[in-house]
């Protein structure tokens, strides 16, 4: 059950990486970034899943039971966060890149080569 996730994860990060390498406009690649960024969060749950597993915090479990790992779950949530604040950051870079030069499109953008 595991190696699905895995393989979730792998073709999810696939799909974002090919449509931000075959993108001609900067919002389309940056959705993909983020498209990109989501199979971390499938990757993340698969390393802390446990099949039975319960939470960890209950006190009238026995030491027996199996438990699923609130670290990699907090790292999960940490992740989506970073993710969201990252995506927002790169949206409002590209509406300025549109108010400045008036495209999207890369290679418009002869303004910004060295």
């Amino acid at each position: 059950m595991t190696l699905l996730f895995f393989l979730a994860a792998g073709w999810i990060f696939l799909a974002g990486v090919y449509g931000m390498v075959t993108s001609r406009n900067i919002i389309r690649t940056v959705g993909c970034l983020a498209v990109a960024q989501s199979s971390t969060y499938v990757l993340l749950l698969a390393v802390g899943f446990r099949r039975g597993g319960t939470s960890p915090y209950f006190t009238d479990t026995s030491t027996r039971t199996p438990v699923v790992d609130p670290v990699v779950q907090a790292l999960a949530l940490t992740d989506v966060v970073v993710g969201a604040t990252v995506t927002a950051l790169l949206l409002a870079l590209a509406l300025q890149l549109r108010k400045r030069h008036g495209t999207v499109d890369p290679d418009a953008l002869t303004g910004l080569r060295g």
